[in-house]
């Protein structure tokens, strides 16, 4: 009997992060550096605004687009953070920031179109642009010689008549690349050009090493009602990556469609959870400016241990928290983070699955308290000093 089941669904399988940390999540001895996250419980005022919520019955549906609390809360960050005065119905908070994304896509893809991917990416956008009915187009970030870098002509040469839109990732995850001022602009006209939407996930947008507040955004290129979508959330920077909270900024004629397809998604973002996220963004600068910190002391061992190795390149990553080293020789990824979580016990994600011309890196968080990181870099280290 034929299967009523889409194929491009029924043929949907584990990212190479899942492959790998699947298989041993619960061991202890295991120092799990494969996911985007720090080992820090969520700050004291975040949680305790959280629980005052609940304790104060805020356990009812919320609003599609979020409370307005929250959404008022974030004109004030933008603000602050940004300088910029935004239209109210630009924001929204349907949910998690992977919720955002699937709107987005929802918003821009049809079956048949062509999404160009800023390569190396997380690839769970990859997938959502399947799900779509979409066709992804890598298009890969330069490779050094000091750091990565984006050809627009590149760019230029993947526009097809079936291209929908170009998504792009900064600070990227996960080679750590910050898009500069320049570069954006350059991008937001080639899509202006071409009629082109704009993906622009910007969810590490203050984990940045350079002392600037924030990185470079489009927020502050765009017009209100361009097709330009900023994905952001509240996971990176505040230690938030259980709670499933983030936000977009979208064009302004889009705030009902937006709210309707929030409304089908998740419903609404729990109410007690947003008052979680108001207190981070209203208190969190200096949780914030510690939690860089560690990470920047962190980038510095893991390029001064595992990138002083002779099998290793490594470019110093601008923002994030992740390292992508190439590994001389390897022409398997998977199969190597499998052996490293054998071997050291320490969790990697494989490179392939961050997009084409992959297959020799390794992606690692570099989050976690420095002790740590270091045992890791020592487990990790040690087996490279036995590949072939």
């Amino acid at each position: 009997m034929p299967s009523v089941i889409r194929p491009d669904i029924e043929s949907l399988g584990f990212s190479g992060i899942n492959k790998i940390a699947t298989t041993a999540l619960e061991d202890p001895e295991v120092i799990p550096l494969w996911f985007g996250e720090s080992d820090i419980v969520t700050p004291d005022f975040i949680r305790q605004a959280a629980s005052a919520a609940m304790d104060g019955g805020k356990t009812f549906y919320s609003y599609a687009r979020g409370q307005l609390p929250l959404r008022e809360a974030l004109l004030a960050y933008h603000r602050r953070v940004y300088g910029l005065s935004l239209d109210p119905d630009r924001i929204s908070v349907p949910g998690a920031t992977m919720t955002s994304v699937m709107i987005t896509c929802q918003c821009l893809v049809r079956p048949g179109d062509e999404v160009i991917l800023v390569s190396p990416y997380w690839p769970n956008i990859r997938t959502c642009v399947q799900i779509m009915g979409g066709h992804p187009v890598d298009v890969r970030l330069e490779e050094g010689p000091e750091r990565w870098s984006l050809d627009l002509d590149r760019v230029v040469r993947a526009i097809t008549p079936r291209t929908r839109a170009i998504y792009v990732n900064t600070p990227s995850n996960p080679t750590g690349w910050i898009m500069s001022e320049e570069e954006g602009r350059a991008l937001l006209d080639l899509c202006r050009k071409h009629g082109l939407g704009l993906i622009s996930d910007e969810v590490y947008h203050r984990n940045v090493f350079s002392g600037a507040v924030a990185a470079p955004s489009f927020l502050t290129l765009a017009e209100p009602d361009e097709p330009v979508f900023i994905l952001n959330g509240f996971s990176k920077a505040w230690a938030m990556t259980g709670w499933r909270i983030g936000w977009m900024v979208a064009p302004r004629h889009l705030a009902e469609p937006i709210a309707v397809l929030a409304e089908v998604n998740t419903t609404s973002a729990p109410a007690f959870v947003q008052y979680g996220a108001i207190a981070a963004l209203e208190q969190g600068e200096p949780f914030l400016q510690s939690f860089i910190d560690r990470c920047r002391i962190n980038r510095d061992l893991v390029f001064q241990t595992l990138g002083a190795h002779p099998r290793v390149e490594l470019l110093r990553p601008e923002g994030a928290f992740y390292a992508f080293p190439r590994i001389e020789g390897v022409t398997d990824s998977l199969a190597l983070a499998t052996r490293i979580l054998a071997e050291a016990k320490v969790g990697l994600a494989p490179g392939y699955t961050f997009g084409e011309g992959n297959q020799a890196h390794l992606r690692l968080c570099f989050a976690i308290r420095t002790e740590r990181m270091a045992m890791a870099m020592e487990r990790l280290c040690a087996v490279l000093d036995q590949l072939d």
